[in-house]
């Protein structure tokens, strides 16, 4: 059995351990005589071993892991996962979830260490040093990784499966804008909610609405809502308070968007301030309690993508590198689809 390693062969071909990497996995980038001159060398002291680890038995072993918030998207991910194990089984895959609190980067890091059994991790991760050192030691030890719906980047993760989020706070702003534009002179400002967050997909969607607001509308106001806490309830409170201290005229708000968690909250409080109707509401993930929302007015629109599309996308594409089958990163992103109460089905 060869125990020529990567750095091996990449030290007698003068390229970089990456370029070896490449040639191994067929992937594009090299040209055609740096190609050749690595796989001479492979011929003439032997390949490296296939990258990922020995399984166990007939299946694939893929993590799922997602933080512990107890939010309803994360709650439809959890679900949407259960709901696909039949389909997994049919691909010699067995998933197992895990929910870690992110709340603390170095202990959701360490948690992410003790993955070393799975052949695959699919996660939705904040993005924070330690993590992205934990996602590259993972990926250095033979494990492939993606990023589910929230993006890591710089991480050394293979793809990321999910929606543009920039494009999806773009789209927000120009929707509640055109609504703003379109009720008069008077209501002039939006409002931009979060909670304090280290997830890239809300910080992404926060930058895309404050984008399109000052390119295309820079007669509007855009205003940032104080960091909100989890939950409809503590929202909902939060938001009631901010509107009770005076810093904005409830006659001004033209829309409100939250790029996460709490949205039927916060559409509550407003309903309890007098404002259901009169200000337009955009959020995210198309719950039980946002479809109620949107067909009852609360909510203007609700930006969605397709969960099970995304989860089974991560899922194969795990198995097609744990396979080293070409092209394995050529993933077709979701779309981020509006509804309307008139599209509603």
């Amino acid at each position: 059995m060869s125990t020529a390693t990567i750095a091996d062969i990449a030290a007698r071909a003068g390229v970089g351990t990456a370029t070896v990497d490449r040639v191994l996995n067929k992937r594009p980038g090299v040209n055609a005589d740096t190609v050749q001159r690595v796989l001479q060398v492979m011929a003439e002291i032997g390949a490296p071993p296939r990258r990922g680890r020995p399984r166990r038995d007939a299946n694939l072993r893929f993590a799922f892991v997602l933080p512990t918030d107890d939010s309803p998207f994360l709650g439809l991910v959890d679900r949407q996962i259960a709901q696909s194990a039949s389909d997994f089984r049919h691909q010699h895959i067995t998933e197992v979830t895990y929910r870690i609190d992110a709340s603390d980067g170095a202990q959701f890091a360490a948690a992410l260490l003790q993955l070393a059994d799975c052949e695959g991790v699919a996660l939705i991760a904040p993005d924070l040093p330690p993590v992205k050192q934990a996602i590259n030691e993972l990926v250095r030890s033979g494990i492939h990784v993606v990023t589910l719906f929230s993006d890591v980047a710089g991480s050394m993760r293979e793809t990321h499966v999910g929606a543009d989020n920039r494009a999806a706070g773009r789209t927000a702003g120009l929707l509640l804008a055109r609504m703003a534009a379109a009720g008069g002179a008077g209501r002039d400002t939006l409002l931009l909610a979060s909670q304090a967050t280290r997830l890239s997909a809300e910080i992404e969607r926060r930058i895309g609405f404050a984008q399109v607001i000052e390119e295309r509308f820079p007669k509007l106001r855009m205003l940032r809502v104080p960091d909100l806490p989890s939950g409809d309830a503590a929202a909902a409170k939060a938001f009631t308070r901010f509107l009770a201290k005076g810093g904005i005229d409830p006659a001004k708000i033209a829309g409100l968007y939250n790029v996460g968690s709490g949205s039927a909250g916060l559409a509550q409080a407003l309903g309890s301030a007098g404002l259901s109707g009169l200000v337009g509401m955009a959020a995210h993930d198309l719950t039980d309690s946002h479809r109620a929302l949107l067909s009852s007015g609360g909510f203007a629109y609700v930006l969605t993508q397709d969960i099970h599309y995304c989860v089974g996308v991560a899922a194969r594409v795990l198995r097609a590198l744990c396979e080293n089958v070409r092209g394995a990163l050529n993933v077709v992103q979701p779309r981020v689809e509006i509804l309307t109460a008139e599209n509603l089905h």
